[in-house]
């Protein structure tokens, strides 16, 4: 008998995967390169994960500057609570990584802005700590857009997972003709 077969470990699980949403408020926002699109895949995440029932997290840079998160995912992430920070990476978000760590978090999933700041800070310090990150490239921004290219180009390079948020949500699901691949079949369309 042969080895058994075995998918790549690289797939994201449900029972280890979180999203986190970092600093997508509205003040900065609004100087985005595709802004729209940012906005747009940010919510089919957060209602696919919600679908799914997966943790959710989101992080605001300095609110009292920058403003609170943008309005339209702010109505989705009702009853979650923002962790702020002062520090560019989440590393300094309070005790952020060792919550996800504590709730057997090991693959994240991140959208948010900047993608050469804050965003690339994150995922360089999760990475630093075993996590599996996974980047949903249609989900993250900069103002301009050589600064997000280099900062994929530089994420990819250090191991994180560069993906788009409709194909997050298909991995998580795993089959299809379910109650919840129809639900989030609506919300990727």
């Amino acid at each position: 008998m042969g080895t058994p077969m075995e998918r790549n470990i690289k797939i994201l699980k449900r029972e280890s995967t979180a999203l986190l949403l970092i600093d997508i408020q509205e003040k900065i926002l609004k100087v985005m390169h595709s802004q729209d699109q940012v906005v747009n895949n940010s919510l089919k995440l957060i209602k696919g994960f919600k679908v799914l029932n997966l943790p959710i997290f989101y992080t605001e840079q300095y609110p009292k500057g920058l403003g609170t998160t943008a309005e339209p995912l702010l109505k989705e992430l009702e009853g979650l609570s923002p962790i702020q920070k002062m520090s560019f990476s989440c590393f300094g978000a309070g005790n952020l990584f060792t919550r996800l760590r504590d709730n057997n978090v090991s693959q994240i999933v991140i959208a948010g802005i900047e993608a050469h700041v804050c965003v690339q800070q994150t995922v360089l310090d999760l990475l630093a700590n075993e996590f599996q990150v996974n980047v949903a490239a249609d989900s993250i921004s900069s103002r301009s857009e050589m600064d997000y290219k280099i900062a994929l180009d530089r994420l990819r390079d250090h191991g994180a997972e560069i993906t788009t948020a409709e194909s997050i949500l298909f991995e998580l699901l795993t089959y299809s003709g379910t109650d919840e691949f129809k639900e989030i079949s609506k919300i990727v369309k």
